[in-house]
């Protein structure tokens, strides 16, 4: 078939590749939004929080239109054994003032949103499209091949997710091994707006983000999360690929574990589960991102492993945001001098250091660190004997704390200098 033609192609209509087709349609090129869903957002799947800088900067009060569910206004940790657990809270009345430091959201809504937003600035969206591959001309991405067809263009922005198969095929990345990506399950638990709010005692403006650790993975490195939604909640799990593949533990099962222990059941009782999805995530961090450009293409969002994982805080949507606009940036750069080659696609890397790479480098260690058994065992055991031997009153001789928790840190078996070891590399890692 004959072939068109567009200044961009942009792959995905998550909310990298979104944002990069508003700002390139806004700029007067010519761009095409492919999306192998049946629609935006159908088939894309994240935890369900997203910290609001990255799209502020691309749309300065996208909180009065976008269909955002409930400003983040209580953050709890929860670290847990298979009976106990301790949390771990932080709430500040002023995160519910706008503009607000992240929101809880469902990217069903939010991707269709921003797609339509690009379709408003005059990009076309093209749903129901899988691509299949790149094309190459003289050493150069001229476009991509989607099935029997070949659509051409000057750039091409990859954003299709966590596998990276478009940067694959195109050779700027290799694909991700087990241990650098990370398998999320989910499922939206439909519960009324008052029942929400009175289980996790917010207000009709506030709302909740947990994170879980512990027994919920049973020893594996990955957690749990529960996000609060206008009437729902987003509870799920994330896993790394390779310890998930060898201890070949049904998802089911620790899906069911999690909701059913003491600390969560009571969160949503009686609620009706309308949605479930599977999904991968990239968890390498720094070590995983290399040349995200090359000439003719760029790489953002997911596919670029543009995602940080502390433990105690995960983003990924403001930084596949943040990735879109620098893409889009770059190519309205390369459009004015009319050379999309390599050096000049470059601007893109040069960009992102600024910003996204170097949040990433400062967090470089966070991987390795986070991949450390005992902070998913020996010291959920830890924490919570101490806590229990702390409230725990009956009749004996008392101690004074410190000989408390000494005697706790004795019997766990961790031994001290493991126990100092960690906390040092902690500290510096996240």
């Amino acid at each position: 078939m004959a072939a068109d033609k567009f200044t961009v192609v942009v792959v995905g209509a998550g909310p990298a590749g979104g944002t990069a087709a508003y700002l390139l349609a806004q700029a007067g090129l010519e761009v095409l939004l492919v999306e192998r869903g049946a629609e935006a957002g159908r088939k894309n799947m994240f935890g369900g929080r997203m910290y609001s800088w990255a799209l502020n900067q691309v749309l300065p009060g996208f909180w009065e239109e976008a269909p955002l569910q409930r400003p983040v206004t209580r953050e709890v940790i929860t670290v847990m054994t298979e009976r106990q657990s301790v949390a771990i809270t932080c709430q500040d009345a002023g995160w519910g003032e706008a503009p607000v430091h992240s929101y809880t959201v469902l990217r069903a809504e939010f991707d269709a949103w921003l797609a339509a937003k690009a379709e408003e600035a005059g990009a076309i969206l093209a749903t129901g499209i899988r691509v299949d591959d790149v094309i190459r001309e003289n050493g150069r991405v001229i476009g991509v091949r989607a099935g029997d067809d070949e659509i051409l263009a000057e750039v091409v922005i990859a954003a299709d997710g966590a596998l990276a198969l478009l940067a694959e095929k195109a050779g700027v990345t290799e694909k991700p091994k087990p241990r650098q990506i990370g398998l999320g399950v989910k499922q939206i638990i439909e519960l009324d707006a008052p029942t929400v709010e009175q289980r996790f005692q917010i207000a009709a403006t506030g709302g909740v983000a947990g994170l879980y650790v512990g027994s919920v993975t049973r020893g594996m490195n990955g957690g749990g999360f529960i996000y609060t939604n206008k009437d729902s909640v987003s509870l799920g799990l994330v896993i790394n690929a390779a310890e998930f593949s060898e201890r070949q533990v049904p998802v089911a099962e620790l899906l069911a574990a999690f909701k059913q222990h003491p600390a969560v059941a009571p969160l949503i009782a009686g609620g009706q589960v309308t949605e479930y999805a599977a999904h991968l995530v990239p968890e390498a961090g720094w070590q995983r991102t290399s040349r995200l450009f090359d000439d003719g293409l760029l790489v953002t969002g997911d596919a670029a492993g543009l995602v940080i994982n502390l433990g105690y805080q995960v983003r990924g949507m403001d930084l596949a945001i943040a990735s879109g606009a620098a893409a889009a940036q770059t190519v309205i750069q390369a459009a004015a001098a009319a050379d999309f080659s390599r050096q000049q696609l470059s601007g893109y890397q040069r960009r992102l250091q600024t910003g996204i790479l170097r949040d990433m480098e400062l967090y470089a260690r966070a991987p390795h660190f986070l991949a450390n058994q005992r902070l998913y065992s020996a010291y959920p055991q830890l924490l919570n004997a101490i806590t229990a031997r702390v409230f725990e009153v009956n009749g004996e001789q008392p101690e004074h704390l410190l000989t408390k928790v000494q005697a706790q840190i004795k019997h766990s078996g961790i031994g001290l200098r493991n126990l100092l070891g960690d906390a040092w590399k902690g500290v510096k890692s996240v």
